[in-house]
Order: C-alpha cells, then structure tokens, then sequence
C-alpha cells in the first residue's frame, strides 16, 4: 500500500458529550442537529448598528474551526466589528482595546467546554482602526502549525502560530496588511510551488467620509451599486515569510467587482488549482489558472457570471465541491431575497449551467438571504448536503416590504442523488445569521456547524448523528503544501477537493469527510498538488486516518 496511513490513535474515544448553556429548541426527533450555545464560549458578535447606517454595521463576522494546538480537538475563532458611533467623528476609532470588541480564541477542552485563551494566546489587540470582517487559516511557512489572517475594514492582520499556544503578528513583514475593505480570504497553492498563497476579495470602494443613507421617508443602508468596484487582492509566497502582490502580473487586479466570498477548486481538471468570487450585483468571477502565474476571468464564457435569465446576483456566500458525485466541483451562491441561490453545475469542458430549479435549490430558496453556505454530507450517505445561513442585510427590511423578515432560520436541504429536499435543522429561532464554519467539533464522525449571528452568541449546530459509517482524512504533504490544499481526494466515487476556505468570511475544519453509506471500507484515490498520484485500497470505515503525501518516484 503506498503511501503512510495512520491512524488518530484516541481520536474515536473523544465522543464527548457536549456541555450547554441554552438549548434552542425542543429536541424533535426528525431534527438533524442539536442546536446550542457552547459553554466558555461568551463571545457577541457586535456590529454597532447606527441611525446613519454605516455600510460596515451590515457585513461581519467570520468563524473559523482550527486546531491550533495540535491536541486534536476543534478549536474556535470568532472575528468581532467593532463600535460604531453614531456620528462617526475624526479621528476615527472602533475600540477593539476594549474587550468587549476583541476576536476571540476558544480553546477547546476535553470534555467538551471551551476556554477563552485569546489574550494569553496574544491575539488581543485586533486595531483600533480595523473593523473586523473574515478569517482564513493555513500553515503558510509549512512549521505544522495553523496560522490566522483576519481581514478589516482598514488592514488585515496576519497572526503567525509559533506552536506553544501563542501568535505573532507578522503582518508588517509578511507585507499582508492590504488595506480599503477586504471581505473574505483563503489560502491556497496557485502555482504548485508547496507553499501557501493568499487570495483577499475586497468589496467596495467604501469609508466613513463617502458614506450614503438611501430612502427618505425610512432610511437604510445603500445598496453596493451605490459605491466604485474594487480589485480583489493575490499574494504570492515567496517561502521566507513573506507574500509578493501579485495582483497586477497575474491578471487578478484587471478586473474589478463587489467581491464578498471565495472558494476554491480545479474545476477542468488540469491540476492547477482555480478561484471563484461571489460579487454582490455584479456578474461572478471565476479566474482560471493557466498554469503559469496568470488568471483568466471566464465566468461569462463559462456559464458561471449570471443566472439563468442573464440577470446579475447579488453573491453573498459560495461553495465550490461536487454535489452530484460526478468527480466535477459545481457552485452553489446564496443571495438576497426575491433572488433564488443558485447552483452551478460543471458540465465538464470547462462549462456550467444553473441547474437551482433541477436541483431543488431554487423551491427552497428566494425568501430569505443567504449567506454562510456549506456542501457537506450530514447523514453519512455519501452525497454532500447544503446548510444555508440565513437572514436580510438590512435591519428595517420589514418597515419597506412585510413580505421579508430581517432575521432568519438557517436552511438544511438533505442530497437525494442530486436533488435537494428541506430538512428539520434543529432550530427554529431567527437570527441575522451571517458566518457558517464546518467541521466534526467532537470527532465523532458526523458533521458539525458553528454560526454567527449578528448582536448575538455563535451557536454549535451539533450532528445527532446515525448509524451509517465514514470516513475523515487529514492529508499531510511532502512536496505539496503541508495542509495538502489543492488535492483531489476520491473516496468510493465521492470527490472532494481539499481547502479550508468558502462559505461566507469563514474557514472551514481542514480535515475531508466522507459519508460512506452502508459500506465498511473505502478506496481513496489522491492526486496531489505535486502531482503524486496515490491509491489506498480497503480502508477500514469510521476513522480518522492521516495520510502523508508519498515521495517516491
């Protein structure tokens, strides 16, 4: 068998039960989730809603699942706004000193409860002038450990991991602090060189001097129209701890949008890693990578920039795997109400179609907004399901149109060989629900959501879980990048493309999980960012396994 395959020796014992401080709801027995707060988990996400309407009061915040410290167990990172007064006045300031605006690192305890360790871990001090918006993590410098990028409304922040349970701020030397109003973030390996790269989407051309009210009778925030496109941002590795702006040499900063989400996967197959950008009433972007350090924007070409009446979405949150089990990653872009979210399904030859109304997407969808979006497989039956983070962004919808709500419930549509159908998530409280990370938080082989909310506590969407089996993988590369970003991994026909990044400002558990049916055993085939090919046969289900990338000839 090529290959290093371990086991996650104890791993499987850690079916915690998971301490809480409210239930939401009465636990019903269709329900998928369970769905709580987590205790030690304190956080509000605060936005500071004004009477002025500042556009930034909308957009936060971001969630990540990581394992900072490598004990195996999911921890929690949460990106706050900041204070917004009502006027804004020079000089400006959002009190993230104060601690009531900090991020917050939660790490996660044995039994199931988190512990705050965000000032021990040196992650206090976020910046006064930056209001906080996502999070990407990925081991950039390769040391086996995750670092974190925090993107603002002001600069971006990048927190190196120096493995004894603290964080540097390198963002000054790593060059990485960008600047205007970056919205998400993923790293990923566009030129193969086994080494993280880092792509920013901005959103607007937006500060507190040009600042609009819409609507005279009852104001509100102003739609993205109102404001100049930006470039997105690509930064190249340069492998000693710093990142080149490569946005201009590689074609990314010629083309200018109202960028919100990113995700990534090789959607042609020809082993170079692609980006897709959700713009917010703004035709998409789907950059391919030719292979050579430069993109092509394709997304009109490709069937990938409008809906199916040609009409322009107004893209919030995005994921980029393969819904239907064709070994092709499709997209899936939620937006505002009146709008259904759609799905592009890759045709193959470098083609997509909107296929919302086939795939059941566009009955579920249309009135509500979406925003943290995720294809995963909740019950195990090896077809990726769809959660939907859900809500309005403006906060007097209701004043101008009774037919929508500001807040919402979050979407669960379950995967019936290619169709999707509305399922019992487990929570029947609205909120204004804005980040979804992904991930099995008490690795018990069942998927896991974390949300947050705006003015409110994130909320643990944990899976109940069943009876069919899994299998998760945690890749672990040589001469690929050492998160194995950018593989291919097929297990018993399903493929997923390995990353930590999509949904809405969030990063997801970089560990790949398959539900496996009823089916003890699996075969997993990997093409690395390298280009190894590699083949396991028989794998037992319902484990965690590492899987090293093979470097012989």
């Amino acid at each position: 068998m090529p290959g290093a395959l371990k086991a996650k020796a104890g791993l499987l014992s850690l079916l915690c039960t998971f301490a809480v401080l409210a239930q939401e709801t009465k636990t019903n027995s269709d329900a998928v989730f369970r769905v709580s707060f987590m205790t030690g988990v304190d956080f509000v996400l605060r936005n500071s809603p004004t009477s002025r309407k500042y556009l930034i009061e909308t957009m936060p915040g971001g969630v990540a699942l990581l394992d900072y410290n490598n004990d195996g167990l999911m921890d929690v990172f949460v990106v706050n706004g900041g204070l917004v007064r009502d006027p804004m006045l020079s000089p400006y300031s959002f009190d993230r000193h104060d601690p009531a605006y900090w991020n917050r690192l939660y790490r996660q305890n044995k039994d199931g409860t988190f512990t705050d360790v965000t000032e021990q871990a040196g992650l206090a001090n976020a910046g006064d002038t930056n209001y906080g918006m996502g999070v990407a993590v990925g081991d950039y410098d390769n040391d086996g450990y995750p670092d974190i990028y925090v993107t603002n409304y002001g600069k971006n922040i990048l927190y190196h991991n120096n493995g004894d349970g603290t964080f540097t701020d390198v963002t000054e030397k790593a060059g990485v602090a960008a600047g205007g109003w970056s919205v998400s973030a993923g790293f990923f390996d566009y030129d193969n060189d086994g080494k993280l790269d880092l792509f920013v989407t901005r959103y607007l051309d937006w500060s507190v001097e040009k600042n609009k009210t819409c609507g005279s009778e009852r104001p509100t925030y102003c739609p993205p129209g109102e404001f100049p496109p930006v470039s997105n941002i690509l930064y190249h590795n340069r492998g000693d701890g710093t990142f080149e702006d490569v946005s201009v040499p590689s074609g990314i900063a010629a083309h200018k949008g109202h960028g919100l989400g990113v995700a990534f996967a090789d959607y042609d197959g020809d082993g170079y890693t692609d980006i897709f950008v959700t713009n917010d009433v703004t035709n998409q972007f789907l950059f391919h990578n030719n292979g050579n350090g430069t993109f092509t924007e394709i997304a009109l070409d490709s069937g990938a920039a409008l809906t199916d009446d040609g009409k322009m979405l107004s893209g919030m949150g995005v994921a980029f795997q393969d819904y239907d089990n064709d070994g092709l990653p499709d997209l899936i872009v939620t937006q505002l109400p009146h709008q259904p979210y759609v799905v592009f399904h890759n045709d193959g030859n470098g083609a997509f179609s909107p296929q919302d109304m086939e795939s059941g997407i566009a009955a579920l969808s249309g009135k509500s907004g979406g925003w943290g979006v995720g294809f995963e497989d909740f019950d195990n039956d090896g077809w990726k399901d769809v959660f939907i983070m859900q809500a309005h962004v403006f906060d007097n919808v209701e004043t101008y149109d009774t037919s929508l709500r500001y807040r919402d419930t979050p979407l669960l549509a379950l995967n019936h060989k290619g169709h999707f159908v509305r399922a019992n998530s487990g929570s029947d409280v609205p909120v204004a629900g804005r980040g979804a990370a992904f991930g099995d938080i008490n690795n018990d082989g069942w998927m896991d959501v974390v949300t947050t909310s705006l003015g409110d506590r994130p909320r643990l969407f944990l899976n109940r879980g069943g009876k069919l089996h899994w299998l998760t993988i945690t890749l672990r590369g040589k001469r690929s990048n050492r998160d194995g970003f950018g593989a291919r991994v097929q297990v018993n026909g399903q493929v997923r493309f390995a990353t930590a990044a999509g949904s809405y400002l969030s990063s997801n558990d970089k560990r790949l999980h398959f539900g496996l049916g009823s089916a003890q055993t699996a075969d997993i085939d990997i093409k690395w960012p390298s280009g190894i090919h590699q083949v396991l046969k028989a794998v037992k289900a319902d484990q965690f396994i590492l899987i090293e990338e093979s470097v012989q000839p």
